[in-house]
Order: C-alpha cells, then structure tokens, then sequence
C-alpha cells in the first residue's frame, strides 16, 4: 500500500491560458442527447469521462440534466479537478442562488412558498439569520447526539441480527433510513415520531418528498421513454405530496417550538424558520444519512477483515482508557476512525454536485491551465472526480482507512463533502453545510458502535437511487 502523498503540482506562474474546450450544441436537441448520455447511453461518470479524455481537460463545457422545459440554461463549465473545484465555494467570486439542485430548480410549493436556505446566496439578508437559527439547533442539543445515537442504533443492531437469523441477510438501509429520521427527531426535539400523529410514517413520507425535489437527477429502472416523460421532462406536481408533507411540518412545528420561539426573536417568520428546519432536518441531514452511513459500511466491508481488527482494536482499547464511557474525548483519541470516516466522504461523498453562477469575469486553474470564465456563467463540479483526483492522491480509486491518519491529515482539505474544505468551518457568511460537525460525529459513532459489537462482518453491496445497498450477510459478535 502506497503512502497517501500530495503530489508535486506546477505553480501557477507556469500555466499557461486556454480556451475552454467543448460546446453546448444544437440548442434544445443537445441538451436531450446529452442527458441521454448521462442517465442511459454512457452513464453518470462515463458521460464525465468520456469528455474529459476528448478535450484533455478537467475543464470543459457541457450541457447538466435536466434540460429543456426545466432548466432555463443547462449551460455548465465544468471542473473535475481538486484544483480548479474550490472557486465553487468563493461566494466573492460565485453566487450560490438558487443553484442548490443546480440547473433547475424545485418549485417553493414544495417547501412552504419559501426558499429554503439551501438556495439563499449569503449576500441575503435571511442567509445570515437562518444559518444562525441551525447553529443554535446544534449547540443547544448537542449534548443528547451521543446518547441517543447509542439508543436508536442499538435497535438498528438488534433489529438486524433477527433478520439476519431468520433469513440469512438483513437489509441495512432500510433499517437506517428508519432508524435515521427517529434519531434526528429524538437529537434534535427530543421527540419521538411514533409518538405523535406522524406515527411510523415519517421515513415514507420524507422519501417521497425528497423525490418530488430530486427526480430530474434520477432514474428508476422505468422503460426510458417512461422515465424521460416523468421523470426528466417536467416537474411532478407539487399537490400530489402537500398532504405528507402537511403532516411533516404539523409535526417540525410542534417539536420545534423551542426553536421557533428563538427564531421570532431573530426576526425570522415563524412559518419560515418552521419550513427551514424542516429542509435542514429531513433533506440535508435525513437525506445524507440515507447516502453516507450505507457508504461507510460498504467500504468498510470492502476493506475486509484486517481494517476490521484495527478499527476493533483502536476503538475497544480507547474506550476502555476513557472509563468506558464514550465521550467526544474519547471519539478525538481514536484517529484510525476518524480516518476511516473521512476517506468514506472523499470517496462517496453525499453530495456529488457542486453549482455557482460566476459573479464577475474570473479566471480559474487547473493543474495544467488557466481558463477564463465570464461573468454570468454556470460553474459545475463534480465532486468525486475532485476529491479522487490522483494528481492529489495516491490509489485514488481505493479506499484506504488510514489515508488521514499522522501527515495524512494534510490532504483532509481536499476533503469537499461538506460545500467547503475539511479544514475550514461554516459560518453564517459561506454556504458550507451547518451540520458538518454533527455529520462527521455521527458517522465516526456508527462505526464505534458497529465495532463495539462485532468483530468482523460481510456484505453485498449495491447502488440505489441515492447512495450504495448494503446487505449484510453474517455478523461475528464481540467475544
């Protein structure tokens, strides 16, 4: 195994400028070829691929999905390098409105009338309020992230060695996307769902929501004709899932009202910050736990038995040193799980796509040229072709557990997951993810509390709609 090193790069004095390589087409007929190619002839990163490999560049411009009659421009410029991809988070050289989901965008009736967070550039006067709002979300609740952790994945454990006794293999995903949204209602409100009049339906009901924002970027394993018509040519009606989610929000409103009241106080409209935290809740941290807990046990299975051991060894040993008790001392003394963590968000990152419209003229460099990009552009990056750039790092394409642990901690800032490098922190000024902390928490506590009880285990791993399939097919308890 090769150490994960940086690679030496040219400076940027010596790159010389050149014209953006490709073209956007026929107007209308382009777009659909090109989303033909991406969703069924060539595949998501052939259609990538290919492209870069005929210009010879990360850089080049193309036409993103969904096209016609649902995106006003799907012009793009598009970065595949960990070098150029950073502009992405400059909100002093992109403005990031309305670009959340990229070149199209869902309609508000989805979310309450009101643009979500997601989709306000930080120039906005609610950017600053709002992101405020989850902060103090965070940090007055953080105190029961452990705890509750450790409750809700200790039936998840439990619930999957049934199934797994009764028929040889047990589902993770669906017992995380279950599991998943009930621990976010107890971390966060301190609330159970079934409790309420949401009752067992949360999971469902936020699935089908996420659907009715997402489903341009989709497929579904329909006939393609089918697909292309409801799926990629117009937007589903925002009616066909008002009554679910009704009863989300009747249900965000009454657990919330702590943070309600605290967002009154800012000046946020209550119905709005309710809407909000709703989005925050169920799409980014909801909708990423669906992606990145699947993820992190698939590589982690991948890896085999030796990364098994390790994890076992560094995470049993540490607790032991700390009293038994798991604490975030105790989580910051085991780096091995750090790591493991963090080389599962840079090779599946949760999200894949980054969007920003070019505020002014400005140029941009990747490891072997300059391009200039005028003001008013779209600026496209596709995340896990940056962050598995192998002029950065070393077997990019393999997952190794311990590529952030002593001097491999250097690379954590080509790291992207989160709309910013790992090294950085968000604030109410950048449009990095509020909840970068918490994610990373809570994936380093899956895989202590995995490897608190078991030894070592296989799976059979998969691609879904959002993220990977993971099915475990045998669990060696903890002797």
């Amino acid at each position: 195994m090769s150490s994960p090193q940086t690679k030496v790069q040219l400076p940027a004095s010596s790159l010389p400028t050149r014209e953006i390589p490709g073209s956007y087409g026929i107007p209308f007929i382009s777009p659909i070829k090109d989303r033909l190619d991406y969703f069924y002839n060539q595949g998501r990163d052939d259609f990538f691929k290919t492209r870069m490999e005929k210009y010879q560049s990360t850089v080049f411009r193309s036409n993103m999905p969904p096209g016609p009659f649902m995106a006003k421009n799907p012009k793009v410029i598009v970065l595949l390098d960990a070098k150029s991809f950073p502009v992405l988070f400059d909100v002093t050289k992109v403005e990031k409105r309305d670009v959340f989901t990229g070149t199209y965008m869902p309609s508000t009736s989805l979310t309450g009338g009101y643009r979500a967070l997601s989709y306000l550039d930080p120039s906005e006067p609610n950017h600053a309020k709002i992101k405020q709002l989850l902060f103090f979300l965070l940090s007055n609740r953080h105190d029961n992230f452990i705890p509750e952790f450790t409750k809700s994945f200790s039936t998840l454990f439990d619930n999957l060695e049934a199934e797994l006794s009764k028929s040889g293999k047990s589902d993770f995903n669906t017992l995380n996307d279950v599991t998943s949204f009930n621990y976010l209602a107890q971390a966060y409100f301190g609330i159970n769902p079934s409790e309420t009049k949401l009752g067992s339906n949360g999971p469902k009901m936020a699935a089908k929501w996420l659907l009715f924002q997402l489903h341009p970027l989709m497929t579904l394993g329909l006939p393609r004709l089918v697909e292309e018509l409801l799926l990629h040519t117009f937007h589903l009606p925002p009616f066909l899932v008002k009554s679910d989610y009704k009863k989300l929000y009747d249900f965000f409103y009454g657990a919330s009202s702590k943070f309600l009241d605290e967002a009154e106080k800012m000046g946020i409209k209550r119905d709005e910050a309710c809407h909000n935290i709703l989005f925050a809740t169920v799409f980014n941290t909801y909708g990423g736990m669906k992606v990145l807990f699947p993820g992190i046990l698939k590589w982690i299975s991948i890896a085999g038995p030796k990364l098994h051991q390790q994890l076992v060894v560094e995470i049993r040993t540490t607790l032991k040193s700390h009293g038994g008790k798991l604490t975030l001392a105790a989580i910051e003394d085991m780096p091995l799980t750090k790591s493991v963590v963090y080389e599962a968000l840079r090779i599946e990152p949760p999200v894949m796509f980054q969007y920003g419209k070019a505020k002014t003229d400005l140029t941009i460099e990747s490891h072997d040229a300059a391009f200039d990009i005028k003001k008013g552009e779209m600026i496209f990056g596709f995340q896990p072709f940056a962050t598995k750039d192998p002029k950065i790092f070393n077997d990019a394409e393999e997952f190794i557990g311990n590529r952030f642990v002593g001097e491999g901690e250097k690379l954590l800032k080509y790291v992207l997951w989160s709309n910013g490098p790992e090294t950085e922190s968000p604030t109410v000024g950048n449009k990095q993810c509020a909840g970068k902390n918490f994610v990373v928490l809570i994936g380093r506590l899956l895989v202590i509390e995995f490897f608190l009880r078991y030894d070592t285990f296989t799976a059979d791993v998969g691609v879904l709609l959002l993220g990977s399939s993971v099915t475990v097919t045998s669990l060696t308890k903890a002797t």
